[in-house]
């Protein structure tokens, strides 16, 4: 019997090591991992320099407090404004933390400059940005939110995609937008382009906030750093999480410098936050991603890999749709994911569904083009055997 929580539906296998984009179960079999622990490892599975950097910090230092100044934080915090063209960083240890802050964010901005009566936030219908209650109450999901009611007061969900329907829900209450440019968790839904850029123009008209969840497309995810740099909008708060530590937990709160100054010391703090060790893991991510030509192979064999999902919908009518942005794919099926997920599982391929009939693929951004093949070439093996 087991002493860990019932929370998750843990599926039957076991990994004791990895390597590149494989992992080894306790019994010696090996896997292809399109799943990279939900888009967490970014680089794979004992990534040379990325390992190299990990163990080279915790010989020197894991953690200390941030009542004093950290050097990784300084240095990572330096690199990441830099990139995004924000300003400022609250560092956290996931991604639902980051959320977090992102909303306290707002609305001590929004409270600063308007007082105590804006203090609302506008989120999308099938999102999800996390596990804590404000970020339960922002997922637009009531399945994530049944039984944990009375949820926060102050948030109000509209259709993704549907720039008529926020309009009317933004008001002289409305602190903020949350949204995430590729819903992950709610089915691998891309926003428009059009979409977002009438987004952009509404906050700046109303001056209401623009926060951006990219705790599942950042980081190369979908091809480039970040998911908006291909969308054509800049927003006023980012969140980053999963990707960027590459596997050690790390959150980020990027925001604007006229925002981020409604946060003062003691308004929000976080004891593991930003500590050396986890610091050092996200410099590692970004230096490999940029100084290692990653980034630019991600965004081949992503077109790679959507070109190869494509195909396959012409040539199974049980795919119903294939949707996504760089290494960041999903297909929705006319049957139950799950039973793809399982047999995948058995043919020695990790992947995963979102809600019942839709297949997500998030791989290491290091995934080559054999590898893809061979993910490509077991779905189509599925899929015959499911239409026969």
């Amino acid at each position: 019997m087991s002493h860990v929580m019932n929370t998750y539906a843990r599926l039957p296998v076991a990994f004791s090591h990895g390597e590149g984009v494989w992992l080894w179960d306790t019994e010696g079999k090996r896997y292809l991992d399109a799943l990279s622990g939900i888009a967490v490892n970014t680089l794979g599975h004992a990534h040379p320099r990325f390992t190299a950097t990990l163990s080279g910090q915790v010989g020197r230092l894991i953690h200390c407090s941030n009542i004093y100044q950290v050097r990784e934080q300084e240095l990572l915090a330096d690199k990441l404004c830099s990139l995004a063209n924000m300003q400022e960083v609250f560092f956290c240890n996931s991604g639902c933390e980051a959320n977090e802050a992102a909303i306290k964010l707002a609305r001590r901005y929004s409270h600063d400059k308007y007082g105590a009566g804006r203090y609302e936030i506008v989120t999308m219908k099938n999102s999800f940005h996390g596990r804590t209650m404000a970020t339960i109450t922002a997922t637009g999901q009531e399945k994530v939110q049944k039984g944990y009611e009375p949820l926060l007061p102050g948030f109000h969900y509209v259709a993704f995609n549907n720039v008529e329907e926020l309009e009317q829900a933004v008001t002289d209450k409305t602190a903020a937008i949350l949204l995430e440019p590729i819903q992950g968790e709610g089915g691998v839904h891309v926003a428009d382009r059009e979409y977002l850029k009438q987004v952009r123009a509404l906050c700046t008209k109303k001056d209401v906030l623009l926060m951006f969840d990219e705790v599942q497309t950042g980081m190369g995810r979908t091809g480039t750093l970040f998911a908006y740099e291909q969308l054509g909008v800049q927003p006023d708060i980012m969140t980053l999480a999963k990707g960027l530590g590459g596997g050690m937990p790390i959150g980020a709160c990027l925001a604007i410098d006229s925002v981020a100054q409604a946060f003062s010391p003691g308004s929000h703090a976080s004891t593991f936050g930003g500590n050396p060790l986890a610091c050092a893991a996200g410099l590692a991510v970004c230096r490999v991603l940029l100084e290692g030509q990653v980034l630019d192979h991600a965004r081949r064999m992503g077109e790679y890999f959507a070109k190869g999902l494509s195909d396959c919908q012409e040539r199974h009518r049980v795919v119903r749709e294939v949707r996504g942005l760089g290494l960041l794919q999903g297909i929705e099926l006319d049957m139950e994911g799950k039973v793809v997920v399982a047999e995948c599982l058995a043919r020695g391929i990790l992947i995963n569904g979102t809600g019942e009939h839709v297949l997500r693929f998030v791989p290491p951004l290091i995934i080559t083009q054999p590898e893809i093949d061979r993910l490509l070439d077991t779905l189509t093996q599925i899929f015959s055997k499911q239409a026969a």
